[in-house]
């Protein structure tokens, strides 16, 4: 019944808040304000012919830095920019700093240079609104000599004046961003980061998008605020907490027994995650990635998913009359697409079947055949206007929510089967199964919109009475008679499966996919490398559906 496994194709072609000086530990030698080189006004200006050249000495090093850090400390932000090779913006970050971070009684001690390299310790005691802390840091700063002037100049740049300060990062003390959260399953089961190492990305979205909505008052740190990569800033990073705040909790749509069901069947496999649902709500039940401390491939993943399409271009047959489960619907050997001549895995193929026997063993060439009875857009819109797939899901976290491609020729034969520029991850292909056991696209989430109003996601229509009667039909013989029967055996109720292997360049084996419902439950597996979609991603959706 394996027939899935290979689509292959033959042929074709600051200055800083004024505070007590003291304690200030400098190099010796030097004790004037004059520069170290000897050169002239004159004679640098323009890079004269007296202006000095190579590198900076170790006296200028010495005098330079010791200037510079002696200004800084002062506040005297306009000295200590001009000792910089780029003022105008050492003075903009000075003064940033100085205003931001709420910093008192500001030392410095400078280590030992070490070439034009001169390390050095700042301390401080942070202040605001009552709320004091002691704080300290190590940076360093090189001394150069300016290409046009020939004078020794602190190379400015950011880590100057904290080492986790990059281009467009303040250092801030104030209100944490957000509230913390006490974030709870659907019954109420405490989730931390601690006990589910997997979750530590989702808890940290939880917390940035809902902390001011949980009933939680947020501390009190100093931290960088980075700048917006794109058009999404990242998270702060907290450097010192002066007061932890009162987290709110947070109750989610995730049960806890599943999530840990979830997350022992994807530790035993490499790379593996999976999702699971409920069809009536949307709401997601487990999410689970190995490994747990990796990226979360279950939501941010974009794969091709091989087979698991098949319940998408089935559905699309049938909305167009082209198709339905009795109807024959031979599987060749050989389909041709725009010069590009596929073939089924092991050069199988169901010469008088019907359509149900074509979709329960999964045979390529039954769905790359209709590719010249499609236009070019028609997969693409039944995915997003029956199946929800490329709209903007607002699940409670960042998640990438599929993409079906326009495509033409041979590439839109391929993504008839999952392939060419299709992309899913587990939540997709869960929402997919989802889908065709409630006839109705309902947007995954995890956490109620009930909690801050925002507008869920909504498919332009429903799936057609009769369509989604045969569709429920064909996932249901899959899962009895088909190459799901395997991990499906036993199992009662309201059933119905759709195992997926997608092939990917370079890799030995294909990944396993496999998506499948039992009553209001729908889940989807991803074990990437491994093979047969029943085989190895098959056991971890079956263990989920067992549980619910």
């Amino acid at each position: 019944m394996r027939r899935e496994v290979k689509y292959g194709l033959i042929g074709g072609s600051a200055a800083l808040v004024a505070g007590v000086v003291g304690g200030f530990a400098l190099f010796g030698g030097g004790g004037d304000d004059t520069s170290a080189s000897g050169v002239t006004a004159a004679d640098a200006k323009n890079g004269g012919a007296g202006a000095k050249a190579g590198p900076a000495t170790a006296q200028e090093i010495t005098t330079t830095s010791r200037d510079f850090l002696t200004a800084w400390q002062s506040a005297d932000a306009t000295k200590a920019a001009g000792l910089t090779d780029d003022p105008a913006s050492a003075k903009a970050a000075l003064a940033s700093f100085a205003k931001e971070t709420h910093f008192r009684n500001l030392t410095v001690k400078p280590g030992a240079p070490n070439g034009d390299k001169v390390p050095y310790t700042v301390t401080a005691q942070i202040s605001y609104q009552g709320h004091q802390a002691p704080y300290s840091y190590t940076s360093a700063l090189h001394v150069r000599r300016d290409g046009a002037t020939g004078e020794p100049r602190v190379n400015w740049n950011l880590a100057v004046l904290h080492p986790s300060l990059t281009k467009g990062d303040t250092l801030r003390t104030g209100p944490a961003g957000t509230a913390p959260i006490n974030a709870v399953d659907r019954n109420g089961k405490p989730l931390t980061a601690e006990d589910h190492p997997e979750l530590a990305g989702v808890l940290g979205s939880l917390r940035e998008k809902f902390g001011g909505k949980a009933g939680g008052t947020p501390g009190i740190e100093l931290a960088v605020h980075h700048a917006a990569d794109g058009k999404k800033a990242k998270p702060d990073t907290t450097l010192k907490v002066l007061s932890k705040g009162t987290p709110g909790t947070l109750k989610t749509t995730l049960d806890l027994t599943l999530q840990e069901i979830a997350q022992k069947q994807v530790d035993a496999r490499k790379n593996a995650s999976a999702v699971a649902l409920k069809p009536s709500t949307g709401e997601i039940l487990a999410l689970a990635h190995s490994p747990a401390k990796g990226f979360n491939v279950a939501t941010g993943g974009s794969l091709a998913p091989g087979s698991t399409m098949k319940i998408v271009t089935a559905a699309l047959l049938m909305d167009k009359g082209l198709t339905s489960p009795e109807k024959q619907h031979p599987c060749p050997k050989y389909m041709k697409v725009a010069g590009w001549k596929f073939h089924n895995d092991q050069m199988s193929e169901i010469p008088h079947g019907t359509f149900a026997q074509s979709f329960a063993a999964s045979c390529n060439n039954a769905f790359i055949g209709e590719a010249k009875n499609l236009n070019n857009d028609d997969l693409t819109v039944e995915a997003r206007d029956v199946f929800g797939i490329g709209l903007n899901w607002q699940t409670g976290i960042p998640t990438f929510d599929g993409i079906v491609p326009v495509q033409d020729g041979a590439q839109m034969g391929a993504s008839l089967i999952g392939q060419g520029g299709v992309r899913m991850n587990p939540l997709n292909v869960a929402s997919l199964a989802a889908t065709a056991q409630s006839g109705v696209f309902r947007q995954p989430y995890l956490v109620s919109p009930d909690v801050d109003h925002r507008k869920l996601a909504t498919a332009a229509r429903k799936m057609k009475p009769k369509t989604a009667a045969g569709l429920k039909s064909l996932m249901r013989t899959t899962a009895v008679a088909g190459t799901a029967v395997k991990p499906m055996a036993g199992l009662s109720g309201d059933i119905g499966a759709k195992t997926g292997s997608a092939e990917v360049d370079n890799q030995k084996k294909p990944n396993a996919w496999f998506t499948a419902y039992r009553n209001d439950m729908a889940a989807a597996a991803l074990v990437p490398a491994s093979g047969h979609g029943g085989d190895n991603a098959g056991p971890v959706v079956r263990a989920l559906l067992s549980a619910g």
